[in-house]
């Protein structure tokens, strides 16, 4: 994992220099490799998944694709300001801007899980000082507590934030196609005019990657919500059960009745008797052998 990651941080630096301008994506994925260690399977899964086949892919070819969409953007007239016009009406924002913002929102949720653990410890470094070498957690990090439901209400803020940005990007352009003619009819154009994308299959492609690649880290971020809760309520049911039968077996303790029947040892009924196996006689037993034997 730490090696996928730090070939991501390598391809986006490398990508951030050729480009220029472009968001420095190493810093956060250096703010978020500290996540992976309190993270389930789930969770890795879903973090390998953002970095790989979406902010590689974006950093790596998306931006490239869309650098030209402004510039490329023609419609059949020579009415000046009906290309702005029209573009501004069939892009309201632009895709990479739309999936940079995305890729904050669903990160940043995870460093709630950080800024709780990192609190933990100095909490229980204060604690040390003062109780002399004893510790308030035996391991901060452990998702146990109110750490449990904050890394629940990461998930829930991620699947959230990754679902409404595809509602949005379906919303604004009105599905995840990529046409290739596209008609306008605003001010100051004179009629209906034509307009032109560049490489729309290209784009079409890259946009149902960038959604199939959310769905999947929606479905990702259920699956560990479910595992957590599932994972939660097996370990509440265990513990009752258990405490029950403990209550159980110190009222038959204390009334002097006969054991669950769990707790005999199995004897082998073949087996010559035994001193142990005299014991599980009970009184009327021992009586009839003593009338037998005079």
């Amino acid at each position: 994992m730490a090696k996928v990651l730090k070939r991501v941080q390598t391809a986006a630096a490398t990508s951030a220099r050729q480009g220029g301008g472009t968001m420095n994506w190493s810093a956060l994925e250096v703010l978020l490799s500290g996540v992976n260690k309190y993270s389930t399977v789930f969770g890795r899964v879903w973090l390998s998944m953002v970095f790989v086949f979406r902010v590689l892919v974006f950093v790596v070819a998306a931006q490239r694709v869309w650098g030209d969409e402004s510039k490329d953007f023609v419609c059949n007239t020579a009415q000046p300001g009906c290309n702005n016009v029209c573009y501004d009406s069939i892009f309201p924002i632009s895709h990479i801007r739309l999936w940079a913002l995305q890729l904050i929102f669903v990160t940043c949720p995870s460093l709630m899980v950080v800024a709780h653990v990192k609190y933990r410890e100095e909490k229980d470094k204060k604690y040390t000082i003062l109780h002399k070498g004893s510790h308030l957690y035996a391991n901060p990090g452990k998702k146990r507590g109110g750490l449990w439901w904050t890394y629940l209400i990461s998930l829930i803020f991620k699947a959230g934030f990754d679902a409404a940005f595809l509602y949005i990007l379906y919303y604004i352009f009105d599905g995840y196609d990529m046409p290739r003619l596209s008609k306008c009819s605003l001010d100051p154009c004179p009629n209906v005019v034509d307009c032109f994308i560049s490489r729309p299959t290209e784009k079409r492609i890259f946009t149902l990657f960038m959604v199939v690649s959310s769905a999947v880290c929606i479905f990702m971020c259920i699956c560990e919500m479910f595992y957590l809760v599932g994972k939660r309520f097996t370990k509440f049911f265990r513990k009752r059960k258990e405490a029950e039968r403990r209550f159980y077996v110190e009222q038959q303790n204390m009334m002097g009745l006969t054991p669950l029947r769990g707790e005999y040892t199995r004897q082998d009924p073949t087996a010559e008797p035994t001193i142990q196996n005299n014991s599980n006689f009970t009184a009327e037993e021992v009586s009839t052998k003593n009338i037998a034997l005079k």
